[in-house]
């Protein structure tokens, strides 16, 4: 009989622990108040560069277009040749304004090229050592540029007058002093024939 009790009450305990199984509650979701964001992370510290790798062969050239030939640009100055007729002309300091005295030089430059037609000629705007070089170059530009508005009103043909800038490139004198650096401020005339 004991055997019977035994394995009724085992019986009976395997039962409640299937049904105790069987029923067992399932987690319920809840629904909480909205918590304030948390704050925004800092930034990662950044990486340390990589080590330059070893440079990669060049990939193959496909045969590119030929790109059509530069604008023909004005002769070099070395085909001009100086001529004594035509005096050079000197500009204040930062200035590219004609001044009176040289406005003589260029009214008697201005006849010389009327008188000699087949003349073409070569402006070049200088500076002195003063400023960047793509501020003197500018500088030289507006000079040479200046002289050759002058000389148009003066009568001159436009298309018989080509400008160049050297900007500090080429000064007169390699002193620094005032005198010098004066002499450096010009506008200086070359001619050619046709």
């Amino acid at each position: 009989m004991r055997t019977f009790i035994d394995r009724s009450i085992l019986a009976t305990m395997i039962i409640g622990l299937l049904f105790v199984a069987a029923c067992a509650k399932r987690p319920v979701a809840t629904v909480r108040e909205a918590a304030p964001a948390p704050a925004p992370a800092p930034p990662p510290a950044p990486a340390p560069a990589p080590a330059p790798a070893a440079p990669a062969p060049p990939p193959p050239v496909a045969a590119a277009p030929t790109p059509p030939p530069p604008a023909p640009r004005p002769a070099p100055p070395k085909e001009y040749m100086a001529n004594d007729a035509l005096k050079p002309i000197h500009f204040a300091f930062d200035k590219a304004d004609i001044r009176p005295a040289d406005a003589k030089i260029l009214d008697a430059s201005a006849k010389w090229l009327a008188s000699n037609p087949t003349q073409i000629l070569l402006i070049e705007g200088h500076c002195d050592e003063r400023g960047t070089d793509a501020y003197n170059l500018a500088l030289g530009d507006r000079r040479a540029k200046a002289a050759m508005n002058y000389l148009v009103a003066q009568g001159v043909a436009s298309d018989r007058i080509t400008i160049v800038s050297f900007g500090e490139e080429r000064p007169l004198c390699k002193d620094k002093n005032e005198a010098c650096w004066s002499q450096n401020r010009r506008g200086m005339f070359l001619v050619k024939d046709k």
